[in-house]
């Protein structure tokens, strides 16, 4: 009777999506410090009115002197059949695309900035993920804030 009542707790695989995400952030923002960048935020929610509006890292190029708006994106392992951005959709670049514009507006930056994408190829148990990290992807409608936009 009490091992029908004691409980397995199992992970979901909603769980073990948000900790393998979590750890994709985790393993971005180490490779982007790396890089030379600043972390200025992670996981920054510009708007209190909508929770969708989400930015996985923000970040400075020292180099650029720009502030970079990063999406991470965490898979299990690189398909040689589908695309790089595979999971941004148009309505997640449209959430982006507010996001970003709000956390300029709260922060009231005047200089450069860009969005990138971070692809991190693992899983936790895994070992060490591959990245893959793309600059300059097109989710502003101006293209005159854009830093290095013609390479």
């Amino acid at each position: 009777m009490m091992s029908l009542l004691r409980k397995t707790v199992r992970k979901s695989p909603a769980n073990v999506g948000v900790a393998h995400g979590l750890w994709g952030e985790s393993q971005a923002a180490s490779f982007l410090r790396r890089q030379g960048y600043v972390i200025i935020e992670r996981n920054s929610r510009p708007c209190s009115r909508d929770e969708r509006l989400e930015v996985d890292v923000v970040a400075y190029d020292k180099e650029a002197e720009s502030i970079v708006f990063v999406e991470v994106k965490q898979h299990a392992s690189r398909s040689l059949r589908q695309t790089r951005l595979r999971s941004v959709s148009r309505g997640k670049m449209d959430n982006l695309l507010r996001a970003c514009r709000a956390w300029l507006r709260k922060n009231r930056w005047q200089g450069a900035y860009r969005f990138d994408v971070v692809e991190v190829y693992g899983i936790p148990e895994g070992g060490a993920p591959e990245i893959d990290h793309i600059e300059r992807v097109n989710l502003f409608a101006s293209r005159e804030k854009f830093v290095n936009w013609s390479d």
